[in-house]
């Protein structure tokens, strides 16, 4: 489109976008002469990033990736259950990583204190990039994220934008966007559709959901359309506490550990902070993790649940005969592994052996990831090597190496903070799932729950929105 036109979609976009909540909060930069302010006040909000025009991807891999996500749900379900499978992942990092450490010390307290809440719940998003080699495409997974997966609201309101534009017909008919090839996104719900159930599970009618937030969150628009739909669609209330606030205001009342702040019981504890070190910036935040974990509040995620998240799991899943562990049913076997790409420990084993000796020749071919989530963490290609030899062989433990997966370039248009940039970008899908099991670890809700699709700079290693490396986009199935 000419600039006159792309001008006027960018004029709907931001306006649409400002008016829907489709949000990010920003600091206020004037100087208030008054300290009465609290602090939530201090903030403005801008439209989060998103793209101008939604994507072409392949139909085809959209729909595996959907149908891939009970599998993975029952899958991660199971590990988050296997005591023996945990110890080996963390034990093999060795001292290598003390955030995980310090996650397994509180794990392997509760598993000997004995948990007080049987039912769990996990609201995931498994992470797939379109691999193209020698013109074929496949679906290939970047990692299983297991706490605090963001954007299921906001996700769904960057759809909801661009099936706007192509219905009003603002987009011009040069770009050929019919809304129809824009997928639904049921992620607005279905977060809170499932935090809903395990309330109801728990029992209490009068009980409320905890949402554990970061101290100076930007994303908080995301997460408080949670808590609207909790509220008007159940009748659910939810309050947002740092791990900080918890352990001030929080206790453990009677012989099962009803977690309670202000006098109210909480039914669901749902963690959106928790996931990085930063989040633990004295012991004060690590007694509130722990307190919540003996809580009998549904935790999502529980501890187990936590470190089945982490990349030495993904890594050891790729193993021969580790996903039989878990699923018996063969063909969900070969599915789950066709998904997977090439991912390797710092080991003595032969797979190992021979992604180094490719790493030396062709270091572009990848990725070396650690232990972490929330972007910004990887090291890439050329970077690998002397980062390599930096590090002890002790040290080395807490990474794993990942083949890179090279999705198409495409050409897109980035708004951000009201400023339109073109840029030659790649996509990344994210599958939300729910899994709910009751106390008897029945199975009570395991579906996908709609998608993410983020958008970034091919120069970009990076592709968090919330770190400032992407942005929020919509697949257009073809």
């Amino acid at each position: 489109m000419n600039n006159t036109t792309k001008g006027v979609v960018i004029r709907h976009a931001i306006d649409w976008a400002l008016a829907h909540g489709l949000n990010y909060r920003v600091p206020l930069t004037f100087s208030c002469s008054t300290q009465a302010i609290p602090e939530p006040i201090k903030y403005a909000a801008t439209h989060a990033p998103f793209a101008l025009t939604p994507a072409p991807f392949s139909k085809t891999c959209f729909q595996k990736a959907r149908e891939l996500q009970p599998i993975y749900n029952e899958l991660f379900h199971s590990i988050s259950k296997d005591k023996e499978f945990i110890d080996t992942a963390v034990k093999s990092l060795g001292n290598s990583d003390n955030f995980i450490t310090n996650l397994y010390d509180i794990y392997q307290k509760v598993q000997k204190e004995g948990t007080a809440q049987n039912i769990t719940l996990g609201i995931h998003r498994s992470d797939y990039m379109i691999h193209n080699k020698n013109n074929e495409q496949t679906l290939q997974q970047v990692e299983f994220n297991t706490i605090a997966s963001s954007f299921s609201s906001l996700s769904y309101l960057t759809s909801e934008l661009h099936r706007y534009l192509a219905k009003r017909q603002i987009y011009p008919e040069s770009c050929n966007i019919d809304e129809k090839n824009i997928p639904f996104n049921d992620s607005f719900l279905s977060l809170a559709n499932g935090i809903a159930k395990a309330h109801e599970l728990y029992g209490v009618k009068n009980a409320i959901v905890l949402m554990i937030v970061q101290p100076m969150e930007r994303n908080a628009f995301d997460q408080r359309w949670i808590e609207y739909n909790l509220f008007e669609k159940h009748g659910i209330k939810l309050i947002r506490k740092s791990l900080a606030e918890i352990e001030k205001e929080a206790t453990l009342e009677g012989p099962d550990k009803k977690l309670m702040i202000d006098g109210q019981e909480i039914s669901v504890a749902y963690f959106r902070a928790g996931y990085t070190p930063n989040d633990y910036p004295s012991d004060i935040e690590w007694q509130a993790r722990l307190k919540i974990e003996r809580s009998k509040a549904v935790k999502c995620p529980n501890i187990g649940y936590h470190l089945s998240g982490t990349k030495k799991i993904q890594q050891m899943l790729a193993i021969p005969g580790n996903l039989e562990r878990f699923i018996k049913d063969q063909e969900k076997v070969n599915f789950i592994r066709s998904s997977f790409t090439g991912l390797y420990a710092f080991d003595q084993s032969e797979a190992s052996k021979e992604a180094l000796t490719r790493l030396t020749k062709n270091p572009d071919d990848f990725v070396m990831k650690p232990q972490r989530e929330g972007g910004g963490n990887n090291i890439y290609g050329k970077d690998i090597p002397p980062f390599l030899a930096k590090l002890s062989d002790k040290e080395k433990e807490g990474y794993i190496l990942m083949d890179l997966i090279r999705p198409e370039v495409q050409d897109s248009t980035i708004v951000r903070d009201g400023n339109a940039e073109d840029f030659k970008v790649i996509s990344e899908l994210g599958i939300y799932g729910i899994y709910l099991s009751n106390s008897e670890d029945k199975p009570v809700i395991n579906e996908q729950g709609g998608y993410l699709l983020r958008t970034k700079s091919n120069k970009s290693n990076e592709g968090g929105v919330a770190s400032g490396y992407g942005c929020l986009n919509s697949p257009y199935l073809q």
